[in-house]
């Protein structure tokens, strides 16, 4: 019989929906510091350039703040430099002040990097590191498209950068060029020296510590390959070393975690974290639409283990093979994942589209539950800067 301390299945979730902002209600201003709150809270927002209703990251703010409108990110970015972009497992914007954290990953990529691309990039993107540099210097921000002449026709993907793009990404990458804003969604490059902030230096000893406090106090419990994978600063046995120090100094415990199956996994977390869960208030009942790469179900696997919902993205799935649909949203109302649904905005006719509802097994559209959705379709179309939501004649499905 173990001694370990258990959180059940319900509290779990609502501990895990509490540390992603979305056990509390949606309000609030959405900007400025409000707004940098809840990308602090968070950790990370994942940036996405899909936008068949508005990108990943407008849509993961929108979540926690109905307020919150696409031009309310843009100051703390671009303006007051609160925030930079750069990678965690992708492209994310994260608080300026935890930069130097990534100046360890800077260092790591560039060996990393170098590495993996003599096989997935065009030879030659080295000599084109110093030329880059010094045209950025002396023109000031740059695209890639300034960058012509390297290769007639047009690119078709990440896979077939011209050599100049290859040196712009891995002179970001490795902390010499920064992300001065956005063109759309293409990358504007400038010299990191006049983007980033100076910093005081921390050891690599310091960032793992940092890494895995803050993932934890993110995620409320995880195991070490959990607390390796939130940031991807630090590799699973450095993750699994400072698992075993920070439980002999008391720093952390190891609880028992209840699945959404009944089965119980050994996880880490803060002492008290379980009575904490316990005292904690039940979700308001609304419904939210969550972004495919929202931080919540960003770990598919967990999302199934802890919620008892499986979720793959389909972009990549040839059309005649998907299950569900391109991109579709997984639909949250309280502390339950209840349904998917396949939707996109229609410019031309200011509407938002549903081409596909798919309620979970057991989870009825009863009149009190459709309506909660057409409230939150509502707010996702206003948000969206549209005037209505239509529906296709068969939009409802069977699992």
């Amino acid at each position: 019989m173990s001694d370990r301390p258990l959180l059940r299945n319900g509290t779990a979730r609502r501990l895990f929906l509490d540390r992603h902002g979305l056990l509390a209600p949606p309000s609030g201003p959405g900007r400025g510091a409000d707004l940098m709150s809840v990308i602090r809270g968070l950790g990370f927002v994942q940036l996405d350039s899909v936008s068949t209703v508005e990108r990943a990251h407008h849509m993961i703010l929108h979540a926690r703040r109905t307020a919150y409108r696409p031009a309310h990110l843009a100051p703390l970015l671009d303006r007051d430099r609160l925030l930079f972009e750069h990678w965690t497992h992708d492209a994310a914007i994260l608080p300026t002040d935890w930069l130097p954290h990534w100046r360890h990953r800077f260092a790591r990529d560039a060996a990393r990097l170098q590495r993996r691309w003599k096989t997935w990039r065009e030879p030659g993107y080295e000599a084109r590191f110093t030329p880059v540099l010094d045209r950025i210097a002396a023109e000031g921000p740059l695209r890639s498209d300034d960058f012509t002449g390297e290769r007639p026709g047009r690119s078709t993907g990440w896979w077939d950068w011209h050599p100049s793009k290859t040196a712009l990404e891995y002179l970001w990458r490795t902390g010499q060029l920064a992300v001065a804003r956005r063109d759309g969604f293409r990358k504007v490059y400038d010299l990191a020296s006049r983007i980033y902030p100076d910093h005081p230096q921390v050891s690599e000893t310091e960032t793992l510590d940092w890494a895995a406090t803050a993932a934890l106090d993110r995620l409320g419990f995880a195991s070490p390959g959990e607390l390796a994978a939130f940031w991807d600063l630090a590799t699973p046995e450095e993750m699994k070393t400072w698992a075993v120090a920070a439980a002999n100094s008391g720093m952390v415990e190891e609880i028992l975690v209840e699945g959404a199956d009944g089965r119980r996994h050994p996880r880490l977390a803060r002492p008290g974290t379980v009575a904490e869960a316990q005292a904690l208030p039940p979700a308001p009942g609304q419904i939210r639409v969550l972004s495919p790469f929202d931080p919540m179900i960003r770990d598919r696997a967990r999302t199934e283990r802890l919620f008892g919902f499986h979720y793959r993205i389909e972009i990549f799935v040839p059309a005649h093979r998907r299950r569900w649909g391109y991109y579709v949203f997984p639909l949250l109302e309280g502390e339950r994942l209840v349904g998917r649904i396949d939707m996109s905005a229609d410019r031309k006719a200011g509407a938002l589209h549903v081409a596909a509802l798919w309620p979970e097994p057991g989870v009825r559209m009863g009149t009190g539950r459709r309506a909660r959705l057409d409230a939150a379709l509502a707010r996702t179309a206003r948000f969206a800067g549209l005037d209505t939501v239509t529906w296709a004649p068969d939009a409802l499905r069977p699992d």
